[in-house]
């Protein structure tokens, strides 16, 4: 049985204590926090499970491989042009973050005012939640977005896969120099993030570090279309791997 004691590796990641104390919270008051048991693990892969009848073995071909595709990154980043290209691409489901956000947070950046980390949990648990719905459902992954801007919004996140066998989860990370992000924000029409926005998420913002194995981070000072090609040819890379070392 896993605990939530200490850190559990997961896609090779261990979260912060602080994200597994605020995980353990908001999973106690979550009626999705029962989930299919996890099957056995070898190296970190599902193992293959043989049954034997009359002396005969049988081996049992693991379940499917299900998908997370969480696109993250500052605001103006084009989250969710790159997230609708690649849901449409997969034919999978597509999550907006930022319409599981609740009024209050709302209101708060319409007036200007930084989100603190207790405005984004039980947020990014919707979310987490939200995409294991979308599993539960029978699709084979979802695309969702979230600025997922600390390393301890991400190990939120991370947690999906404690609950739902053969899940990989994979971060998208988009980046650009502030001064590029403001340019585009301050042409937005309509849109509740302001470009005095973009300065405070930068103020906050951790860089996916290189132990961080599960996220691609893509340059996205070029055009939105080779944005979307390098997106998808980097997920069909990724996906194509994980085939390969699950045949080995």
């Amino acid at each position: 049985m896993l605990s939530y004691d200490l850190p559990v590796a997961v896609n090779g990641q261990k979260p912060s204590p602080s994200a597994m104390s605020t995980t353990r919270q908001s999973l106690s008051l979550s009626p999705k926090a029962v989930r299919l048991s996890a099957p056995s693990l070898s190296n970190g892969n599902v193992a293959n499970s043989v049954t034997t009848a009359n002396g005969v073995g049988y081996r049992h071909q693991p379940k499917k491989d299900h998908h997370i595709w969480l696109v993250t990154g500052p605001a103006g980043c084009g989250k969710s042009t790159v997230a609708q290209f690649l849901a449409n691409s997969f034919h999978l489901p597509y999550i907006e973050g930022d319409e599981f956000h609740p009024q209050a947070n709302i209101d708060k950046m319409s007036a200007g005012i930084p989100l603190t980390d207790a405005d984004r949990w039980d947020w990014l648990t919707a979310l987490r939640e939200a995409s294991i719905h979308e599993l539960d459902q029978g699709n084979e992954g979802v695309v969702l977005t979230c600025s997922a801007l600390k390393r301890k919004y991400r190990d939120v996140i991370r947690v999906a896969p404690y609950f739902v066998p053969n899940i990989h989860l994979h971060f998208i990370f988009l980046y650009a120099p502030e001064e590029v992000l403001l340019k585009r924000v301050l042409a937005r029409q309509n849109h509740y993030m302001g470009a005095n926005m973009v300065h405070s998420q930068f103020d906050i913002l951790e860089k996916p570090t290189v132990d961080e194995i599960d996220v691609l981070t893509i340059d996205v000072s070029k055009s939105a279309e080779e944005v979307m090609e390098e997106a998808l040819d980097r997920a069909l890379d990724t996906m194509a791997s994980i085939r390969d070392n699950n045949q080995k």
